[in-house]
């Protein structure tokens, strides 16, 4: 598929801001594309990104100037389809080099309906986002008095519950892949934005079985999970409509653990607040302080919420972020339940908190001992599907 031609766009913010670029991949419907504008400072891994639910509502702007230099592979996805609004680059590459690439980003974008602005000063917009805050916008061909209106209607992200726009449909298994061939853990992944990579992480530790954001304590916990994985996804924690009265009813009952907006949404259930960050945490080289060790991990971070203490006596600060002291993980000291704001599956990133997998690990062994049968989910309430293929 050859991509469309380039045509001259502009993106206009709330604030009145103004850039100039060309519209490439997918041409905008109506000639406009609207959502909340954020950036990201990964060098590489941008299919990963894009294509990660958590972006749902938002267009990506990337810091580093030369995006698509590696083309796209369909093993890099993060879910069966992107759900960002847009990305911003300053450089899109139309000749990628590697031996992987299926086929150029220009030609995967057009192809999934997405639209790119390139040729834009994304240092200057960057800039501009630290100072102001992410905020709503939107780019295009159109008239720049459209752009201006259509950026004064988009929602943006607050009082927003995206995750019903990213969660499965039905429950789904995944295939287990535990060297030796006996994954002696039943998990359940509450789907509130899942992506793979976690998903192919957690594989090789349990049996998995992924579940929408929708369904209740009791219909999970009939399933018998030794333990309970609280998904990544977008958007305000505080706008998941029943997510707390599910997390509610299995604090105690299950080990709990949380990623990104599944740490959140526990934090919530410990009785944090939450609160939205000024411009969020995207990227793959947040450093990130383990308070018990002292020890310093390089994190990847996809976020715009954030959980604003450690909730109330019965809780424990276990992260800190070093850029900005913000919560980055929290445990239950009266119920197994623990989480963290960053991603230790990586995707992409670097692999400092892989270890957080085989403390779960571990921590279901102290748990559950015995009483692991090694025997995975019975099949009836879910369809085998491979990964993202529900969502």
């Amino acid at each position: 598929m050859r991509p469309p031609e380039r045509r001259p766009g502009t993106l206009v913010l709330a604030d009145g801001e103004v850039f100039e670029g060309e519209v490439a991949g997918a041409p905008p419907p109506g000639g406009v594309t609207a959502g909340e504008v954020v950036f990201n400072t990964v060098m590489c891994g941008y299919q990963e990104v894009i294509t990660d639910p958590s972006y749902a509502g938002q267009i990506i702007t990337f810091t580093y100037p030369h995006i698509g230099n590696y083309g796209t592979c369909d093993a890099d996805f993060e879910s069966r389809r992107p759900f960002c609004r847009g990305i911003i680059v300053r450089d899109l590459v139309s000749a990628p080099s590697s031996w992987r690439a299926g086929a150029g980003l220009e030609e995967f974008l057009a192809r999934r309906g997405l639209s790119c602005l390139t040729g834009v000063d994304t240092r200057r917009l960057t800039r501009h986002i630290r100072s102001q805050g992410a905020m709503v916008g939107a780019f295009g061909t159109a008239a720049e008095a459209d752009l201006r209106a259509a950026a004064a209607a988009e929602p943006g992200t607050d009082g927003v519950d995206l995750v019903a726009s990213v969660t499965c449909e039905r429950p789904y298994l995944r295939a287990t892949v535990r060297a030796g061939g006996r994954a002696p853990w039943r998990v359940t992944v509450v789907d509130f934005g899942v992506k793979t990579s976690i998903l192919a992480r957690l594989a090789r530790i349990a049996h998995v079985e992924v579940v929408p954001a929708g369904w209740g304590a009791a219909a999970i916990l009939a399933r018998r999970p030794h333990g309970v994985l609280l998904s990544n996804g977008p958007g305000d924690p505080a706008a998941v409509r029943g997510a707390g009265e599910v997390i509610e009813g299995l604090l105690g009952e299950v080990p709990v653990f949380g990623i990104c907006l599944g740490h959140q949404l526990l934090g919530a259930a410990l009785g944090a607040e939450t609160y939205k960050l000024p411009f969020g945490h995207h990227g793959g080289n947040h450093p990130v302080r383990h308070v018990a060790t002292g020890a310093v991990e390089i994190t990847s971070q996809n976020h715009n919420f954030c959980v604003a203490d450690g909730g109330g006596a019965g809780t424990e600060v276990t992260h800190l972020n070093l850029n900005d002291g913000t919560v980055e993980g929290l445990r239950s000291l009266e119920v197994p339940a623990f989480g963290v704001q960053h991603h230790p599956e990586a995707g992409p990133g670097p692999r400092d908190s892989d270890y957080l997998f085989a403390a779960f690990d571990s921590w279901l062994a102290e748990l559950h001992g015995a009483e692991a049968d090694g025997a995975p989910f019975e099949t009836a309430a879910a369809s085998d599907a491979p990964p993202g293929a529900e969502r």
